[in-house]
């Protein structure tokens, strides 16, 4: 067993999928696979199951994961160590992004460090605000961005973008048009495909919804932005979601966004990041660079299909 055979394993676990472990370490899939059948092989233990889905741990699995995400921690943690010495960005860096935004910043965060910071790597994982805010919590990644996280002690965290929530509705057929805002009152009129109640975008929008008076109609749960945008396309619902989620989606041309006004409820888009590890010259380039592509996000479209000129 050696160090490249177990990350591979660690990532593909962490993903659950071969193809995006690839994208992630910028291997050829064919070479990832050996790497992982490698390990199996020497370990004579099967530790992925492959599905239609992905993949699967095994309870061997399972227990090797632990194992190999502690000591990959540690084996950056060293780097790190001694790069900090020399104040060099060197090691390893694990950054966390929402769906809603990470399609589009994933490219050019990977690009930046190369071009930046060639001597360091760096691992993308992507997942909900609160997984990410608990990642940076347990270790597993050291900095990231949340939507509206928690006040917590273990978390340093930085406003960087003020989004308004907006209703996302399928783009009415034929020549209708719709306002391009909705009070906040007449959410109660549509049924919703929300996210799971600890996800802070639900919070939010129940916590202004119920200061309104307004009963809000859930038609259905789902932990998933991409799966919730399909589910609107395919006129299952609406939703309640950022501008910037839409457009990552690459179904904006479906949809018809609409901002929640009287009053508005703004998300907002934070760089969180441990509170309680010291932080490393790398961590400090990659918080620089993950600052800089967040204010260059150009801004979605003001008027998508469906909206009508004038309120």
């Amino acid at each position: 067993m050696n160090l490249r055979q177990l990350e591979s394993f660690v990532r593909v676990a962490e993903l659950g999928s071969f193809s995006k472990a690839a994208r992630v370490l910028d291997i050829a899939q064919p070479a990832l696979s050996r790497q992982v059948r490698l390990l199996e092989t020497d370990l004579r233990e099967t530790l992925l199951l492959r599905n239609g889905r992905g993949v699967a741990l095994t309870p061997a699995g399972r227990r090797l994961f632990e194992h190999g995400v502690s000591i990959l921690q540690q084996v950056a943690q060293a780097r790190a160590d001694l790069g900090a010495q020399r104040d060099a960005p060197v090691g390893q860096v694990t950054i966390g992004l929402p769906p809603s935004i990470g399609r589009r910043l994933t490219l050019p965060l990977i690009e930046g460090f190369r071009a930046q910071l060639p001597q360091a790597r760096v691992t993308v994982v992507e997942g909900l605000s609160s997984y990410i805010a608990e990642w940076i919590g347990s270790g597993r990644a050291d900095l990231g961005l949340v939507y509206n996280p928690e006040p917590s002690a273990s978390l340093e965290i930085t406003p960087l973008l003020h989004e308004p929530l907006c209703l996302v509705q399928p783009a009415p057929r034929g020549k209708k048009t719709l306002p391009t805002t909705v009070p906040l009152r007449e959410l109660g009129a549509y049924a919703l495909i929300v996210p799971e109640r600890h996800q802070s975008l639900r919070r939010l929008l129940e916590s202004q919804a119920t200061l309104a008076g307004v009963s809000l109609d859930i038609g259905c749960e789902v932990s998933s932005i991409p799966a919730i945008i399909d589910l609107v396309c395919a006129r299952m619902g609406h939703a309640v979601l950022n501008a910037s989620a839409v457009v990552a989606s690459g179904r904006a041309a479906e949809l018809v966004v609409r901002r929640i006004v009287r009053p508005e409820l703004p998300s907002v888009l934070c760089l969180a990041q441990s509170a309680t590890k010291p932080p490393t010259p790398l961590t400090r380039q990659a918080r620089q660079m993950l600052t800089a592509l967040v204010a260059r996000l150009p801004a979605p479209e003001r008027r998508p299909r469906g909206h009508a000129k004038k309120q």
